[in-house]
């Protein structure tokens, strides 16, 4: 960051400005690397605040960028020399990189003009040469670097991001694992390219994302729709993406999705899945849980052992952590124990009566018996409907083993 002692100008690298001045928001010029654009006002994360001409009360925030940012930006044509997108979550990083290889060239203009590359066969020497190359008929040239995080040699770029080819917008996609930020290399990297960090979505933040995205399919879920949604699908959002562009190609638009629509078109059982299988057991439901125990061992391959496990683990720590939570109402217990809405908070409060928490140990226990069992551990070439069976119908009696 730096600044002069009258207006001061920022240098930053992946954030946006806005100025709060006697209580208007104004906008500000941001100086980066190669390029000098106009930073419109935008409400994100905030990341930390500064505050400086105290006189005049002028307040600097400083917000994240975006995906939807740097989308923003290639459409207005504020582009950057060099692009680095990393990160453990894939589907931000792969968005980007789509819109880049699908809208910042004409059709006309790829055919000569953008190159995709693949870390795992590149070297140092060929990006290089492609990079310095001058476009063909076309203002710019594309090269993306994908699976940037198996390039063994890219380290050995460091000459041409001191001193990057203005006509070359080049973009690195760095998935599935972290990007040392602490290396000489990623430190000049944050200093010379529009960095872009892609990270994961908290499984109680996934509700808001689905509905979210729905809105943006012109969907409209109905009470309890995003919930099951976020329960069945996890937060892998290249998956969650997928499931729901299905229901907007099979729905008319602006239609109300209801829960029954939901298990229609995505495949989710309407009493044969984990959510109800955890629901009968919470609910102490024997012939209930008994059907959809069978349903799972004649379909072994839709309802493996070891995700059932987790599902199950994952409901009754939510269940002992609602114990010690006191009398709340259902939208503060939802948040506390990260179920995300109060929908399902009825479901809870009963297994909270049919499993008190000095009982909790003792499912636990079970559940990791039979997670090393299906692991081969203590009970090799073991049946997994079998162990399955036993299993569910030793929780459902758990509490006569504390007699």
């Amino acid at each position: 960051m730096r600044s002069n002692s009258s207006w001061p100008f920022y240098h930053f690298y992946g954030i946006r400005l806005r100025v709060n001045s006697r209580n208007s928001w104004q906008t500000i010029h941001l100086i980066t690397p190669n390029i000098r654009f106009l930073c419109k006002p935008f409400l994100s994360y905030p990341i930390f605040k500064l505050r400086f001409r105290r006189k005049k009360g002028v307040n600097l925030y400083l917000y994240l960028m975006t995906h939807k940012d740097i989308i923003r930006q290639v459409k207005e044509k504020q582009l950057h020399p060099i692009y680095f997108l990393y990160g453990t979550e894939p589907y931000y990083i792969d968005a980007v990189s789509k819109y880049f290889e699908e809208n910042l060239l004409a059709e006309h203009e790829r055919a000569f003009n953008q190159l995709i590359i693949y870390g795992k066969d590149a070297t140092a020497k060929a990006v290089i040469d492609t990079a310095c190359r001058y476009p063909m008929m076309a203002s710019h040239q594309l090269v993306i670097i994908k699976e940037a995080q198996e390039f063994s040699e890219l380290t050995q770029l460091e000459a041409y991001l001191k001193k990057p080819v203005a006509t070359t917008i080049l973009v690195f996609c760095f998935k599935h694992k972290k990007f040392d930020k602490r290396t000489t290399f990623a430190k000049l990297m944050a200093k010379k390219a529009m960095m872009f960090e892609s990270k994961p979505i908290y499984d109680n933040k996934m509700p808001a994302w689905i509905k979210e995205y729905l809105k943006s399919k012109d969907l409209k879920p109905q009470a309890g729709v995003t919930e099951l949604l976020a329960e069945y699908l996890g937060n892998n959002l290249s998956k969650v993406a997928n499931e729901l562009d299905k229901l907007a190609i099979v729905l008319p638009k602006s239609v109300a999705l209801d829960v029954q629509m939901v298990r229609k078109h995505i495949g989710i059982s309407k009493e044969y899945n984990v959510f109800e299988l955890q629901k009968a057991i919470g609910h102490l439901e024997v012939e209930k849980a008994q059907r959809i125990v069978n349903y799972f061992i004649s379909n072994p391959k839709k309802n493996p052992l070891v995700v059932t496990i987790g599902s199950l683990s994952t409901y009754f720590i939510k269940v002992y952590k609602a114990h010690f939570l006191g009398k709340i109402g259902d939208r503060e217990l939802a948040t506390a124990i990260g179920v995300g809405s109060p929908f399902f908070i009825p479901e809870y409060r009963t297994a909270m009566r049919n499993f008190p928490a000095q009982q909790l140990p003792a499912v636990f226990s079970i559940l990791k018996e039979f997670d090393l069992k299906s692991k081969g551990i203590g009970a090799q070439n073991a049946d997994q409907g079998e162990l399955l069976k036993e299993m569910v119908w030793k929780l459902l009696h758990a509490r006569m083993e504390l007699v």
